[in-house]
């Protein structure tokens, strides 16, 4: 235990910054993004399949984004401009989810936001991997997504507890249950832009005479890289939808508050292994 408090002590000021940063977008976030398909089933009325198109707009977004953000954060030299870029988008569209009163104003709200992820997420990852030593980095990284996925946890668990004081056991979701939530999730997601600007430094590497400037192109990423990118590919084809299982968990008549509960389990696990799983791939290698 003593060895784990010295390990975090000494991991360095923008592991910490980037951390508290997404734990507190984390809970904003995942305050809205759970009970998003049940307003629009629920509230707007909106088809299955729509809703399937809102998601699928909205991640292309942001995956297209994050080569062209990091690509640029490279060329630019600086990381912390463009991710807190990112997460000020993110937050600024979050409250015109008030107004909306039919999916395309939802769509426009979730393509703004997933371009702010897609905006901040490379350049994020880039400022951790440059200021901590390669020896250390699955431990950094495990802990930004236990941070990452804490807040999740806490945000699912804040968006519980409106439920239940607003409409208890309800299998389906109030427009005014929504706003409420939608309007408190404004607060974290402030917060972690002021603590990402506050703490967070930017990370002045040396100039190196022999590296290449930076291409957009394919063939100039490392072997190894492509063939990750192409397993990763094809992994997230097979893999659903969030939004797919809350409807079809509702469907079964699983109520709000228990589609809460099952989404708050699956985040526990996943902060919970995290961090170890990080710090075991210092010791045993990434690829195991």
């Amino acid at each position: 235990m003593t060895n784990l408090w010295q390990r975090l002590r000494s991991l360095p000021r923008n592991v910490w910054a980037v951390t508290l940063t997404s734990l507190l977008t984390d809970i904003s976030s995942e305050m809205v993004v759970y009970l998003l398909p049940l307003f629009l089933s629920n509230v707007l009325g909106v088809k299955t399949s729509i809703i399937g198109l809102i998601e699928g707009v909205a991640e292309t977004t942001s995956s297209l984004l994050k080569l062209f953000s990091g690509f640029w954060s490279d060329r630019m030299g600086r990381r912390k401009s463009l991710t807190v870029a990112g997460y000020g988008l993110s937050t600024v569209a979050k409250p015109f989810l008030l107004l909306v009163q039919g999916w395309p104003g939802v769509l426009a709200v979730r393509f703004v936001d997933r371009a702010g992820k897609g905006i901040r997420t490379a350049p994020r990852d880039a400022l951790i991997a440059d200021s901590v030593s390669a020896d250390r980095r699955g431990f950094a990284f495990g802990l930004h997504r236990a941070g990452d996925t804490l807040g999740a946890f806490i945000g699912v668990g804040v968006a519980l507890l409106i439920v239940l004081a607003t409409q208890s056991s309800a299998v389906d979701l109030s427009r005014e249950t929504f706003n409420l939530v939608v309007l408190i999730s404004i607060i974290p997601a402030v917060l972690a832009v002021i603590a990402l600007v506050m703490i967070a430094r930017e990370v002045r590497r040396p100039p190196d005479p022999s590296a290449k400037r930076p291409r957009l192109a394919w063939g100039a990423l490392p072997s190894a890289f492509r063939h990750f990118v192409i397993v990763l590919v094809l992994f997230t084809l097979g893999n659903s939808s969030d939004a797919f299982l809350i409807l079809r968990a509702q469907n079964l008549g699983v109520s709000v508050t228990a589609t809460l509960l099952m989404v708050m389990t699956f985040n526990l696990v996943y902060t919970l292994v995290s961090g170890p799983a990080g710090a075991l791939s210092d010791r045993i290698g990434r690829k195991r």
